[in-house]
């Protein structure tokens, strides 16, 4: 039986039960499928798109595939089909992101995600920060807009240099600065720069300004400042957005004299660069940040304390000098008005504590375990899939897989052996260079739970090729 067949006998199965059933109720598990009809995990995830494609089920991701409800015809049925119009062609894509925040259902190991598992994160400590927070007298009156003084002084510190707390902007976390940084500092239909590949949140949140990501390609220490400065002669950008530190997927840091190349580069160009910060406390080693090493404003510098502490913790800073600075109060003040003050001041606690330093050595060192058991791992299991290099830090890996490995087909296969990955796809403005996934160490539960996860993986592997 050859592998199309398989897809449409399986999607045939599915057709009936699903009539026999009927709409909401929810069909077997994918595994179940595979051990009755014995079939691959790619011939059940085919079978089951197909079903989608023809309004037939919808999956819920986590919860299993269910019966669509049936639309029934008729005068009273709501039409909602104006809204194409009315909307225009400017599309909001919010599913790359969505896909990093899905929690892994029981029974599977996350080898996706990006903020510190519940073992990890600091909640007890947080909670007693939160409860002082809320006893002082002015808790819960309105805030300086711009923030707390001590919180963006304590931030304008962490950026080092001679920036001063009147450079900082305390935003609700690192996404919203982004956001608010894209907004203040590009007009609509203009290009940005971006590293190639980079973070999706970055790209949907540009996307969603208006902007016209053009990618900028990087080599194992991080941009390439001759060809960043090519890219703005080219493209006529005012913007280059980089995360220096430990790169998201890529897991590279800027050296310090290349840090001082790209600053010369954007400013020849009269051109600012977004400094995304988001991983300095995922480090023991980080050089000097940009913003510390410029003295003329083009550094927009985002920091935010939400990776090292909790997701829910949504508290940053963006630093910026001169009429950019006004701006981005501007979009803050029309957008939001002011982050929460228990929020700020519960972060305030907590950063100024001595539980704040015990708590960075303890994630440093369980990044180290973590990452070296991943890496480890990946090269007795998976030795055909390349790693791109070895952080000093951080919580991913990035893997180059074999050019004939069918990487959609991999990660959809991966997720019905019950293991979660970051499709490469989704971190490249423009046509990837070939399959590449990107694996995580932090979200798993204990070690033995992610060496799982590679072996499910590696089986994954092995099935697609």
């Amino acid at each position: 039986m050859n592998n199309d067949s398989s897809i449409a006998q399986i999607a045939a199965m599915l057709r009936e039960e699903a009539t026999r059933l009927g709409p909401g109720a929810r069909l077997p598990s994918s595994r179940e499928i595979m051990r009755r009809h014995n079939v691959s995990p790619v011939t059940v995830s085919r079978a089951i798109g197909q079903l989608a494609a023809e309004g037939r089920v919808v999956a819920k991701p986590g919860s299993g595939v269910f019966v669509a409800p049936r639309v029934e015809e008729g005068e009273d049925a709501p039409d909602l089909s104006w809204q194409t119009v009315a909307l225009g062609d400017r599309v909001v894509d919010g599913d790359a992101v969505a896909s990093l925040l899905a929690v892994a259902p029981d029974g599977v190991v996350p080898l996706t995600g990006g903020y510190l598992r519940a073992g990890l994160r600091p909640d007890r400590q947080l909670a007693a920060a939160a409860a002082r927070a809320v006893r002082r007298p002015d808790a819960w009156a309105m805030p300086p807009v711009a923030g707390l003084l001590e919180l963006r002084r304590w931030f304008a510190g962490q950026a080092g240099g001679d920036v001063t707390a009147s450079d900082a902007l305390i935003v609700s976390g690192g996404q919203a600065a982004l956001t608010h940084a894209f907004r203040a500092l590009a007009a609509p239909g203009t290009p940005v720069l971006v590293e190639t590949p980079t973070y999706p949140g970055a790209l949907a949140a540009a996307r969603a300004a208006g902007l016209r990501a053009t990618a900028v390609p990087m080599d194992r220490d991080g941009v390439r400042p001759e060809l960043l400065a090519e890219a703005f002669a080219v493209t006529g950008a005012r913007v280059f957005l980089c995360q220096p530190t430990l790169h998201n997927p890529t897991g590279a840091t800027l050296p310090v004299g290349r840090r001082e190349q790209v600053l010369q580069v954007a400013r020849a160009a009269g051109a600012f660069v977004i400094e995304d910060d988001f991983a300095r406390y995922l480090t023991e080693q980080a050089p000097p940040s940009l913003a510390s090493m410029d003295r003329h404003g083009v550094v927009v510098h985002v920091k935010s304390l939400t990776k090292i502490l909790s997701p829910s913790l949504r508290v940053a800073a963006v630093i910026a000098r001169g009429p950019a600075a006004h701006r981005l109060r501007a979009c803050q003040l029309v957008e939001s008005f002011f982050v929460a003050r228990p929020l700020q001041e519960t972060a305030l606690e907590f950063v100024s504590s001595p539980g704040w330093r015990r708590h960075l050595a303890a994630v440093h060192a369980d990044i180290r375990t973590r990452r070296d058991a991943l890496a480890t791992a990946l090269a007795a299991r998976m030795p055909r899939a390349e790693v791109h290099l070895l952080p000093a830090g951080g919580m991913h890996l990035w893997l180059r897989l074999p050019a004939e490995v069918d990487e959609g087909a991999l990660v959809e296969a991966a997720r019905l052996n019950g293991v979660l990955v970051s499709p490469g796809r989704m971190y490249y403005p423009s046509e990837p260079p070939g399959p590449r996934i990107r694996v995580t160490h932090m979200a798993a539960a204990h070690l033995a739970e992610l060496h799982e996860g590679v072996r499910r993986l590696a089986r994954t592997l092995d099935e697609v090729s």
